[in-house]
């Protein structure tokens, strides 16, 4: 071995192996992939071993690779965990919040809530995550998340704000061409729109005692905001959070006794950030706004 590596160098090595491929890892670590490459080609150099083999589909760890890999994660934990109880510690509110959410939260919940997050801490910077994945709190991927299932994790901070009750809804211009259902038989005739891959309506429809297929939906996304904004734009019947419907021009909902199942809402932290000034003035912030937006 030529020397003890830098730790920028296993950050990289632990990224790589992580997510399959350099320019994934570049993107989980935020830095460039010629930089990821150079880190690897570095520490293979420093260590005299060959780390990957380069293959048509990505990068495929050695077996001397896989052996590393588990003490180096568990090293990056451990740092990620020690920059968040140095974060705890500090008493200014001056700093960066990242913040994670579903696509729909993100474009329609959230920038009303953040605008007055912003005038009430103009010195904290916000930083927004749309993603339907879960993100992981433990490694600093976010600092709050909004979460619409109830997070399992035990070093995390929950908060349960409420439930979103869900509705099938239409843009006005669409029911006055094809008429507003008012049984589900009725809607069965209608245009539907829905997901695509995910069978998360089905599975409600099953639960509430009909059949839906997917060949029902005319037209198909798992694309939550594209679907939202599908059903604005009048082409079908889809099925959205109550309260965007309530407050969106044009829309309205449908089947009153139709008992669809609620989303629940969860606001999730890290413990450790939780002492953080900033991370905490931000947290309940978004709580306030979004329980008023569960009401």
């Amino acid at each position: 071995m030529n020397g003890e590596p830098d730790w920028t160098l296993w950050k990289s090595f632990e990224a790589v192996v992580r997510a399959g491929s350099l320019s994934a890892a570049a993107r989980g670590i935020g830095i460039s992939q010629p930089t990821v490459g150079r880190h690897i080609e570095e520490l293979e150099a420093t260590l005299g071993i060959d780390l990957f083999e380069r293959t048509l589909s990505g990068l495929r760890p050695t077996d001397a690779a896989l052996r590393l890999y588990e003490p180096v994660a568990a090293a990056q934990k451990s740092f990620a965990e020690a920059l968040m109880r140095a974060q705890g510690a500090r008493p200014s509110l001056g700093g960066t919040v990242r913040i994670t959410a579903s696509h729909m939260v993100s474009n329609h919940v959230l920038p009303e809530i953040l605008l007055e997050v912003r005038k009430a801490y103009p010195e904290i910077a916000l930083e927004l995550v749309p993603s339907d994945s879960t993100e992981n709190l433990s490694l600093r991927e976010a600092d709050i998340a909004i979460r619409m299932f109830r997070p399992t994790q035990l070093e995390l901070v929950t908060k349960k704000l409420g439930e979103i009750p869900i509705v099938a809804a239409a843009h006005r211009r669409y029911l006055e061409k094809r008429g507003t259902p008012r049984s589900l038989e009725e809607l069965m005739g209608h245009d539907l729109i829905g997901l695509d891959r995910s069978d998360a309506i089905l599975r409600a429809a099953r639960g509430l005692g009909f059949e839906l297929r997917r060949e029902q939906f005319v037209v198909r996304s798992d694309g939550q905001t594209l679907l939202w904004e599908l059903m604005r734009a009048g082409l079908g019947i889809g099925f959205a959070q109550a309260p965007l419907v309530r407050r969106t021009r044009g829309m309205r909902a449908l089947l009153a006794g139709l008992a669809i199942p609620p989303m629940e809402v969860w606001l999730t932290s890290h413990r450790e950030l939780f002492t953080d000034h900033r991370i905490r003035a931000v947290y309940d912030a978004l709580g306030a706004g979004l329980a008023a937006f569960v009401v």
